[in-house]
């Protein structure tokens, strides 16, 4: 029986990883610089730091590497504050196991400052005993720290404590620590989808059946 619920943040509930692809584009529609138009599949497989290389040479631009850096760094941050939006039946799971008494935390990759915004202007914090973060805790989905760490706090053991993710390496991860995986669909892992359904011990393909798990 579940007790407990740890929730990735992007891509599980929020609809944010195109702002990861998108950022670059933006960056430079903000600074008033026509980007090509296959920029999001050049920068792809790059670094921030690379890609602010790449994008000051491509486009001529007199700024540094270090402020085109911190230029794509507010825009994502940007998003945060003021876009990214909760997938569509997320509130509605969120307050389905608060009425059920289910203690819930994060683990998130990203950084605190962004997914306490998000979370305030959606008024969904409320919901979060405590939100974990990656670089925090000084460990990335690789490695099952994060989990354990916030299955600790909400003080149930990783086997009655379902792990809600989008994306496979995390999935695995949690699968090898003991904890109920919940796979996610999001369209930003459709090439792993058939994986995860294999993985991970539910799969949603949206949030609309989620009485199925619990």
């Amino acid at each position: 029986m579940i007790k407990g619920a740890i929730f990735d943040v992007d891509g599980t509930l929020l609809d944010s990883m195109g702002i990861w692809e998108d950022a670059g584009t933006r960056y430079l529609q903000g600074i008033h610089v026509e980007p090509e138009e296959n920029l999001s599949a050049v920068l792809f497989s790059m670094t921030i730091q690379e890609g602010a290389i790449y994008v000051r040479e491509r486009y001529s631009l007199s700024l540094t590497v270090e402020e085109i850096v911190q230029g794509v760094l507010d825009v994502v941050r940007d998003f945060y504050y003021e876009e990214a939006p909760l997938k569509e039946g997320a509130r509605e799971l969120l307050q389905l196991l608060a009425e059920r008494k289910i203690p819930m935390a994060v683990a998130t990759s990203s950084e605190r400052e962004h997914i306490e915004a998000a979370f305030q202007r959606l008024h969904i914090r409320q919901y979060f005993e405590k939100i974990f973060t990656c670089p925090e805790v000084g460990a990335g989905k690789k490695q099952p720290l994060i989990y354990e760490m916030a299955a600790g706090y909400l003080g149930t053991k990783p086997e009655e404590t379902y792990v809600f993710e989008d994306v496979l390496h995390a999935i695995r991860t949690a699968n090898d620590a003991g904890f109920q995986t919940v796979g996610v669909y999001d369209q930003y892992s459709d090439k792993d989808q058939e994986e995860i359904k294999k993985q991970a011990a539910f799969y949603l393909p949206d949030f609309k059946n989620i009485e199925m798990i619990l």
